[in-house]
């Protein structure tokens, strides 16, 4: 299976887990190139309309570019190269900071893009995400006392599953725009399941 890095123009950590990950494919949406030299990663491809490249220079790299008055994020643009690749799945780097507009339409279309089979991690350096979809365990290996929460994407997420953590849940039901899974505390390896609907899990790296 192809795993693509995707770079995108949050905010980026770079810390030993994000330098540990390894991917057979990197592309760059727009400025999100700006984060290749500090992942040493090489660009396979740079996609976007160029308004937040100024200064940005990757001499031999192939470009796609879009006019700006295009019905697509970068970030989407970058996915749909990805998957034309033959990529699988996707680690978004840099996705968490930044704009917070462009911070939510990546977290919905990584949600979208993973219901359709395309496994999507967010990926900040000082936040990770991932999307829990139905039927599919997620077994994320958290350190003990590590801040990690649940949000809600859809309307009804129910069957919800937590093990592993201060706060289990078993057979749950997340209500769509509440706190209830806000900063729950990992006591090492967490699993979560949920028959319906669909969550953002994020981690903090940096928090206990």
């Amino acid at each position: 299976m192809k795993h693509a890095a995707i770079l995108v123009g949050g905010q980026l950590e770079i810390t030993d887990k994000v330098m540990a990950r390894e991917t057979n494919l990197v592309i760059a949406a727009d400025g999100g190139a700006r984060h290749a030299n500090a992942l040493n990663l090489k660009l396979d491809l740079w996609v976007g309309d160029f308004d937040s490249s100024e200064g940005l220079a990757f001499p031999g790299v192939p470009r796609l570019e879009f006019n700006p008055d295009k019905d697509s994020t970068d970030f989407e643009l970058a996915i749909a190269a990805a998957k034309e690749a033959g990529a699988t799945r996707a680690t978004v780097f840099g996705a968490f900071g930044g704009r917070f507009d462009h911070t939510l339409a990546i977290a919905l279309s990584a949600a979208k893009n993973s219901l359709e089979g395309f496994e999507i991690t967010l990926e900040s350096g000082f936040e990770t995400g991932w999307i829990l979809i139905p039927n599919k365990a997620l077994e994320l290996p958290l350190r003990q006392h590590q801040t990690f929460s649940l949000l809600a994407l859809s309307p009804a997420v129910t069957g919800l599953n937590i093990a592993g953590a201060k706060w289990n849940l078993e057979n749950a039901t997340l209500e769509f725009g509440t706190g209830h899974g806000i900063s729950n505390l990992a006591l090492g390896t967490v699993n979560l399941k949920l028959e319906t609907g669909f969550a953002l899990v994020v981690a903090q790296n940096n928090l206990a």
